[in-house]
Parts: C-alpha cells; structure tokens; sequence
C-alpha cells in the first residue's frame, strides 16, 4: 500500500463522501439511549490515497525503523491479574481505554517493531472499531468477542486475526490463571494477515516542543475502577508509567511508558453491548473535537484534538492553533471522559 501523506482535490471529495455515508450509517444504529453508536465503519468506509511518496519518518514514533512494516493492533488487558503485561514496551502507540465497570484495557499497535511475545490477549471492544479505519486495513489481533459484535468484526476495516481464526499464533501461560494467560507472537500473527496496511500518517506531528507548556512532574489519569500515574524522569527522557499507585514494569523488564503521554479527553457514552453480568461496554467518541493535555520533556501543554472521520486521523494543536509536536518515540494515548470519570 502505498502511503498518503497529503490530500489531492480527489481525495478531499471521496473522504467527504465517505463521511456522509459512514454517519448515515452510525446513526442509523445508535444505541437506544441516543448517547452513541454502536456500528463502525465498514472496509469500504476509505482508501488511501496514492502516488504520495514513501515516508523518511515512522509516522506514529518519528523514528526510522520499519518504514513499510505492517501495523498489528493487539488487545492487552490492564487490570492487576494481568501484571507484569508483555509486549507493550515495543509499541509505537498504546491507547488506554474504558471498558465494563469502569475498568480499563490497552490497545497496543505496531510496525516499528515487533516484541518477541504480547500480552495477556484480551477481548475487543466497540471503541476499538472506531479507532483502527484511521490506519487503514491493520491487523487486529484479540483473543475473541461477543456474539452480536461478530457482524461488525465482519464488516470493519480490520485483518481479523483473534484466537478464532489464528490459534496457532496464540498460547497460554502456565504462570498466570485464565483468561489472563493468553499471549500472542507478533511475527506468527502477521502471517495471517499478509496484506496488512503499511503505516500511513494518523495526524501526528513529532519535532522539537512548542513554545509555552507548564512544567509538570507527574499526572495522574483516574477512571471510576481504575487509575494511571505518569511521572517525568529526565534521565530515561521519557514518562515512567504507574498503575494504581505502583510502578508499571513490564514482563520482559523495565518500566512502562512513552516519550509523550496524549491525555485525550473524549465524551463516553453507552454502547448498545453489555457483557455476561450486565454491565454495559463504554463508547468512546474519538471523532470530532475536544480538549487533550499533551505532556513531553516534562512540560504539560493544553492542546485540542481534532478528527473529522473515522478514516481521518487525529491532529493535535496548541492553544494559538499551531501543530502540537510530539517528542521521538512511544507515543500513549490515554482516553478518558470528558468530564468526571463515569460508568456510562
């Protein structure tokens, strides 16, 4: 696949259509409360566009490894039986997101690299099909789901790649109970999505900080069962990441955490799906705009988000509407309500 780095007339048109027929589509399957959708985008919801030239930089690390590596999205769970979690240091993105009972789970994505294992695998979410159109066709790797969100497995813009139809690249664990002892080989995965997208430009900016930023050494991220804290080290020039109050290490040794830390404030809402005690599963509302605190080099900077579509990716600008650049390397996106933190 080629990659589009910048929009043609063409494709300007074609992404405006999409997104007339993607709404339509989204509020024609609302959830009974009116307060979300519950449907992603199908595979033909966009295309990239073409005869853009390849990237000199990773677009989701500012790095230059893996330049045309395919992007893998696996779902990790975040919760203490789950701890030490493998795999995640190697990311390139880790969205942390709000799941049943005001618990939370990552989404970890790759192509700069590959770890040798990750995990604990756990179950996709509704949020998680609204996110991945923007990569295109990536790979989606998760350990299953429930039985009236297989249709829209089915039709979303995502290599299905769950324990159902790549058991071979899944194992479990003897050290940990289940369901948190399954884990997953990236390599092994991605043989069974050979035609994954190649990493294409997601919104994100990477240079040197803007001007302004208040200095901060720590922040704390908090929902209604769980919380995140991520603390400033100059020396490891990145922010060390703690859960409930501990340190965050990961399995293969190390803290967890990411040069810039995106605290994306984004409306949760309920979505029509519940799991086996009745609990409903939150739906994040990643596109339109909202508000975000984007910390780096030990500064916080207020900043807005911005995403037209669900093929769009999501741009990051300062207070005076200048890009919002992201130091080199792991990014996190850490989504949470925008308001107090709920069970929706």
């Amino acid at each position: 696949m080629r990659h589009a780095w910048h929009r043609t007339a063409r494709g300007r048109a074609a992404a405006g259509l999409g997104v007339a027929v993607l709404g339509a589509a989204l509020a024609a399957c609302s959830d009974s409360h009116g307060s979300g959708s519950a449907a992603p985008p199908s595979a033909h919801g966009g295309t990239a566009e073409s005869g853009s030239p390849a990237p000199t930089t990773h677009p989701f690390t500012g790095g230059t490894a893996g330049l045309t590596n395919p992007v893998l999205a696996v779902k990790i769970e975040n919760t203490k039986p789950a701890l030490p979690q493998a795999g995640v240091s190697a990311a390139d993105i880790v969205y942390v997101e709000q799941v049943e009972g005001g618990e939370t789970r990552l989404m970890a994505v790759y192509s700069s690299k590959l770890p040798k294992r990750v995990g604990p695998v756990r179950s996709a979410r509704i949020s998680d099909l609204h996110i991945l159109p923007q990569f295109g066709h990536p790979a989606f790797a998760f350990s299953g789901v429930q039985s009236k969100m297989k249709k829209y497995i089915r039709k979303a813009p995502v290599y299905d790649i769950s324990q159902e139809n790549a058991g071979s690249a899944y194992a479990r664990s003897s050290a940990k109970r289940i369901p948190y002892n399954l884990y997953g080989d990236p390599k092994a995965l991605l043989k069974q999505a050979p035609k994954a997208s190649a990493p294409r430009d997601i919104g994100f900016r990477f240079g040197p900080a803007p001007a302004g930023g208040r200095p901060t050494s720590s922040f704390t991220a908090k929902w209604p069962a769980a919380t995140m804290g991520f603390t400033w080290s100059a020396k490891a020039k990145r922010w060390l990441a703690s859960w409930g109050g501990r340190p965050d290490v990961a399995a293969e040794g190390g803290r967890l955490g990411g040069a810039t830390v995106v605290v994306q404030y984004a409306k949760t809402t309920r979505s029509k799906f519940h799991d086996f005690l009745g609990s409903y599963t939150p739906l994040i509302q990643t596109t339109g705009t909202g508000r975000a605190t984007v910390l780096r080099d030990g500064k916080a900077y207020d900043a807005k988000w911005s995403r037209p579509s669900e093929t769009s990716g999501t741009t990051y600008t300062t207070a005076d509407g200048k890009p919002m650049t992201f130091a080199k390397g792991q990014v996190w996106v850490v989504l949470l309500n925008d308001g107090k933190p709920h069970i929706p």
